[in-house]
């Protein structure tokens, strides 16, 4: 079971840290899906940084269990949002948001199963 938290949450680490330096960054594609959202293109940094939280609260998940869960669950909630997000608008390219929502409901699941419900 240990080796399955550690492998997800690297994994999460690596998706969530890579998206948030694409949308750090400026880059043009989350700005094109702000666009298409109605959202202000302002909301891209804050969108990055909320993800950059994320791949480290995950990453030091790894030593105080607690910041890893409640990363995980920030995460959750983030994708959660950014489906819905897209639902809303009619936009049915959710596949990317499924694979980051998977990914970070199952860091929580695993990080539960292996330290517990702290």
């Amino acid at each position: 079971m240990f080796i399955a938290f550690v492998t997800v949450t690297v994994l999460g680490v690596v998706f969530n840290g890579a998206a948030a330096i694409i949308y750090l960054i400026g880059h043009e594609y989350p700005k094109t899906q702000a666009d298409m959202k109605g959202l202000p293109r302002t909301y891209v940094p804050v969108l990055g940084a909320l993800l950059a939280a994320g791949a480290v609260g995950l990453l030091a998940g790894l030593a105080v269990p607690l910041l890893g869960n409640l990363a995980a669950t920030g995460l959750v909630l983030y994708f959660v949002g950014a489906i819905i997000a897209h639902l809303r608008v009619g936009s049915r390219d959710i596949v990317g948001g499924i694979v980051f929502l998977t990914t970070a409901i199952a860091a929580l699941v695993l990080g539960l199963i292996h330290h517990g419900l702290t």
